[in-house]
């Protein structure tokens, strides 16, 4: 039953990495939210009842209702609603999707482990290039931050590769995702939009200089 919520978070960073409009990503972080949710539930049975309860909780309110619910507060607010050109197609993008996957895969097999869940290692890898993909091939600044809670999200999946035997790390991935929460609703809410209007990282460029 894990293994198709495995499918569909892979093929929804593939599409994260092609889709232009936001609210095309607030929904993927959604659907995501959503997805650890229920992965947490079934691959994390063994911890204490407490501890399990605790992931579950944090992977539903905070990736799946309260992140969401604050990029599209973030996109209502600043009225933005795709991504600015960057002289990148969709499907060059697609290709470095695929090309980010397969490496994914190669480095997975390279340093197989029986300690560790290869499975999730690979598709945690996968997350951590795809948001790395978002915020080197994209210019605007809500595309950034979709890219480093895409990179949290791999953290956690991280987490979960060797999370059975080491909750610690689970609750290491959890105070990042608070954190990233937070620094998203300080940065769209205070700084960019009330202050200087900008959304894309070449202006914030612009305006420090």
């Amino acid at each position: 039953m894990i293994l198709p919520l495995i499918l569909l978070y892979v093929i929804s960073l593939v599409y994260l990495a092609i889709t232009e409009r936001f609210r095309n990503f607030a929904s993927i972080m959604a659907l995501q939210g959503w997805l650890l949710f229920a992965i947490a539930l079934m691959r994390l049975h063994a911890i204490s009842p407490a501890e399990l309860t605790f992931i579950a909780v944090e992977t539903l309110l905070f990736k799946g209702i309260l992140v969401p619910a604050l990029l599209f507060a973030v996109i209502r607010k600043t009225g933005i609603s795709r991504v600015k050109s960057s002289g990148t197609s969709q499907f060059q993008s697609l290709l470095l999707s695929v090309a980010a996957l397969v490496t994914s895969a190669s480095v997975t097999y390279l340093i197989a482990d029986s300690t560790t869940d290869l499975v999730f290692f690979g598709v945690a890898l996968y997350a951590l290039l795809s948001g790395l993909v978002l915020i080197v091939m994209r210019s605007r600044i809500f595309s950034h931050m979709v890219g480093f809670l895409t990179i949290e999200n791999g953290v956690f999946l991280f987490s979960t590769a060797i999370g059975v035997e080491m909750p610690l790390l689970i609750n290491a991935a959890i105070l990042l995702d608070i954190l990233m929460s937070v620094l998203m609703l300080g940065m769209f809410f205070t700084k960019i939009d009330r202050k200087i209007h900008a959304d894309d990282a070449d202006s914030l460029t612009r305006v420090k200089d």
